[in-house]
């Protein structure tokens, strides 16, 4: 079974509760998304460990119940 964008949103939500997050299915089909989070919490931080954060709040979905995901990750201006 696809992960929905709101499952996505919700976990990472709680993960990084002040992240304004846009998520757009890709292909239609619930299994191929873009993201982009923008949180305070990433700031001096290097894109990977930013990109870290968000796949460890999906809690080992990724792979499995979310196929693909490309993201995107950067602070408040």
């Amino acid at each position: 079974m696809a992960m929905t964008a709101q499952e996505i949103e919700t976990y990472i939500r709680e993960a990084l509760p002040d992240a304004k997050i846009t998520i757009d299915d890709l292909a239609g089909d619930g299994d191929h998304y873009a993201c982009r989070v923008v949180s305070e919490a990433f700031r001096g931080l290097p894109r990977v460990r930013q990109h870290q954060m968000v796949y460890n709040a999906l809690q080992g979905h990724m792979g499995g119940k979310l196929h693909a995901l490309a993201l995107q990750t950067q602070t408040p201006d």
